[in-house]
């Protein structure tokens, strides 16, 4: 009896091993699948841009060619898109907005975190539901009333209006609750710390894996916006990159030069990839701690 139990456990630890196997396969192969896909459109972008126009309407091809310095000349001394000053606007604007965004992201969630008041739980869900409401909808009373403010040519409502950012704010709050214990802000009070000497010198160093985070997001997400400032910017020295690359595609044709749009593609995503590749530790630091609640 005992061994005909002790062969049934053998063949369900073997068969629980087996499934255990399968299933690892099983996602280590999505996995791969998708990483391929990814880095493909990647080395795709990087191969077209080293081809001539009248290469790139000859057909696909995997090999890279040898017009890549002619197409990077191209791109970057162009007078009807000044590359260079487009990356400083897309920056500017980029770097103060992700700056912006995670401080008083943080800053409110340390607010609904660490204090108790009696609106607490509707100011939460009003922020919950603001973040429901596409940006698309408000739009166009957005555009008439930097019309109306004389706004227009203007960085400040592309940068401004990142201080209200709800989806920030809902996973800086999340990540507190994981990892901000009260009794820290409640012995830097008794220690006659004041709220934003406790929040700056306390708070951030311990929210930094989330703060980088966010800043990464935020970053690319402001580097690659053109809705906003395609309606808003329209002098060609304060244009960013997106808007020069709308630009370009829409030149006129016997001036339209493939080769110049994908290198100038390639030169619009090199910072993002550099700053994530700095920072992509932060990422699975930031995503890790915050998804488990101590």
């Amino acid at each position: 009896m005992s061994n005909n139990k002790a062969k049934a456990n053998d063949y369900l630890s073997v068969k629980g091993r087996t499934m255990l196997l399968i299933s690892r396969i099983f996602v280590y192969t999505i996995l791969a699948a998708l990483t391929f896909l990814c880095l493909f459109f990647f080395y795709l972008l990087f191969v077209n841009s080293t081809r001539s126009h009248g290469e790139l309407f000859g057909g696909f091809t995997l090999m890279p060619s040898t017009h890549a310095l002619e197409n990077l000349k191209n791109a970057w001394t162009d007078d009807s898109t000044n590359i260079p000053r487009g990356m400083l606007n897309s920056f500017v604007i980029a770097f103060s907005s992700a700056l912006l965004t995670t401080y008083f992201s943080a800053l409110t969630a340390f607010g609904i975190h660490c204090y108790d008041f009696k609106l607490k739980k509707t100011a939460f869900t009003f922020i919950l539901v603001v973040m429901m409401i596409p940006s698309q909808i408000s739009a166009v009373g957005f555009v008439k009333l930097c019309n109306t403010l004389n706004l227009t040519n203007n960085y400040l409502p592309l940068i401004l209006p990142s201080i209200a950012a709800p989806v920030v704010f809902f996973f800086m709050k999340q990540y507190m609750e994981s990892i901000l214990p009260l009794e820290i802000v409640e012995a830097a009070r008794v220690d006659g710390a004041s709220e934003f000497y406790t929040f700056n010198r306390i708070v951030i160093p311990i929210m930094g894996p989330a703060i980088a985070v966010q800043m990464i997001f935020s970053f690319v997400a402001s580097w690659n916006n053109f809705f906003i400032p395609g309606m808003i910017i329209d002098k060609p020295a304060l244009k960013t990159v997106p808007i020069m690359i709308s630009d370009l595609r829409s030149a006129d044709y016997a001036k339209f030069d493939m080769g110049q749009l994908y290198m100038l593609i390639l030169l619009s995503i090199l910072p993002v990839i550099v700053v994530y590749l700095l920072l992509s530790k932060f990422i699975i630091r930031g995503v890790s701690e915050g998804s488990v609640k101590g």
